[in-house]
C-alpha cells in the first residue's frame, strides 16, 4: 500500500510590522522626554543667567560711576548721590552667620531628638509643627520680632550681654553698646529660627535614611546614643547634612521681611552686635520706592547684583564641600 506524502508547510512567519513601529514609536517617545528634560534643565541655565545678566545691566551706571569703591565704600547719601556697598553686605553676612551659630546647633538637636530619643507618638506632633513654622509668612516672624522679641531683647537679655560680655578684653567690642532691642544680634536671632525648620527636616529625613542594622550593630557593642550618632550617623549622612546647612544659610542670606523689621536700618558700620545696621535684602525693600535718581536706582540694582553673587559664592562652596566629601567617602 503506497502511502502519499503530503508535504508540510513551511512555518509561519511572525509579522514584523506590529513590533518595529512599536519600537519606533517608543524610540520617538523616548527621544521627546529626554528633550524635554533636556530644555527643563537649561531654561532653569537660561533663566539664572537672565536674572543675573538684568540686575548686573541695570547697575552698570553704579558699577560705572564708583568702581570698585562701590565694595568698600561706606557712603550711602541719597542727597548728594554718593552711594556705597560695605555696610548691606557687612550687615547680610554677620546677620547670616548669626543665624547659623543659633540654628544649627538647635536644628541638630531636633533631628536628633525626633529620631533617636522622642517616644514614636511624639514624633509625628513634633515633626509636622516643625514642618509647619516653615511655611509661616516671613513677615509674621518680622512683627513679632518687633512687637516681642525687641522688648524681650531689650529688658533682659542685651543688658546683661553689655555689663557681662562687653568688657572682654577682645571681644568685648562686639557686645558692648547700648540695649535698644533692635540691631544685627537680634535679627540674627530671628533668622535663626526662621531657618531652623528648613535645616532640621532636612537633618531629620536624612537621619531617619540610616540603616537601622548600623545602628543597631552600635548599640550592641555598647556605644551611648551621642556615640552612635556621632560615629555612625553623622559621617553615614555628612554630605546631606552640609547640603541642609547651605541650604539654611541661602535662606537666611536672601531673607527681607523679618529683617527690615528688626534690624534698624541705619547705614553705620558698627563693630558692636548691639547696634543697629543694614543688609541688601532690607535696603533694597525700604528704599527702592524712594530711587528718585538714575544713579540711586542703579545702585539698588547693583546691590541685588551683590546679593546674587554672595549667595552664588555661598553655594558654590558648598558643592565645593560636598564634592570633597563625597570623594573622601570613596565616591
Amino acid at each position: 500500500m503506497k502511502l502519499s506524502t503530503v508535504p508540510l508547510s513551511a512555518p509561519a512567519v511572525p509579522d514584523d510590522a506590529p513590533r518595529l513601529a512599536r519600537a519606533r514609536a517608543e524610540t520617538r517617545q523616548d527621544h521627546a522626554f529626554h528633550g524635554i528634560l533636556f530644555g527643563a534643565a537649561i531654561s532653569v541655565l537660561l533663566v539664572l543667567g537672565a536674572a543675573a545678566g538684568s540686575m548686573l545691566w541695570g547697575g552698570r551706571l553704579a558699577f560705572h560711576t564708583f568702581g570698585w569703591k562701590f565694595l568698600i565704600s561706606r557712603d550711602w547719601d541719597a542727597v548728594n548721590r554718593q552711594f556705597g556697598a560695605f555696610v548691606p553686605i557687612y550687615g547680610t553676612l554677620v546677620t547670616s552667620v548669626i543665624a547659623m551659630l543659633v540654628a544649627v546647633p538647635v536644628s541638630f538637636g531636633i533631628a536628633l531628638f525626633l529620631t533617636e530619643i522622642a517616644p514614636r507618638w511624639l514624633r509625628g506632633p513634633v515633626g509636622a509643627a516643625i514642618e509647619l513654622l516653615a511655611g509661616i509668612p516671613s513677615i509674621i516672624y518680622g512683627m513679632w520680632g518687633l512687637f516681642s522679641f525687641v522688648p524681650f531683647m531689650a529688658t533682659y537679655v542685651l543688658p546683661w550681654i553689655n555689663s557681662h560680655l562687653g568688657g572682654i578684653p577682645g571681644i568685648g567690642m562686639l557686645f558692648r553698646g547700648p540695649p535698644l532691642g533692635i540691631g544685627m544680634l537680634t535679627a540674627g536671632i530671628v533668622l535663626g529660627v526662621m531657618v531652623v525648620p528648613f535645616i532640621s527636616s532636612v537633618m531629620r529625613d536624612v537621619f531617619l535614611a540610616v540603616p537601622h542594622a548600623l545602628k543597631e550593630s552600635a548599640y550592641a557593642l555598647g556605644s551611648t546614643t551621642w556615640e552612635v550618632v556621632w560615629k555612625v550617623v553623622l559621617p553615614y549622612t555628612r554630605s546631606a547634612v552640609v547640603g541642609g546647612i547651605f541650604l539654611g544659610l541661602g535662606r537666611a542670606l536672601g531673607e527681607t521681611m523679618a529683617v527690615t523689621f528688626v534690624l534698624g536700618n541705619e547705614h553705620a558700620l558698627h563693630l558692636s552686635l548691639l547696634m543697629p545696621g543694614n543688609s541688601i535684602a532690607a535696603t533694597l525693600a525700604n528704599e527702592f520706592t524712594e530711587a528718585d535718581s538714575d544713579i540711586y536706582l542703579s545702585s539698588l540694582i547693583a546691590l541685588g547684583f551683590l546679593l546674587f553673587v554672595v549667595t552664588f559664592i555661598v553655594l558654590a562652596i558648598a558643592r565645593f564641600m560636598l564634592y570633597r566629601l563625597a570623594r573622601r567617602e570613596g565616591r
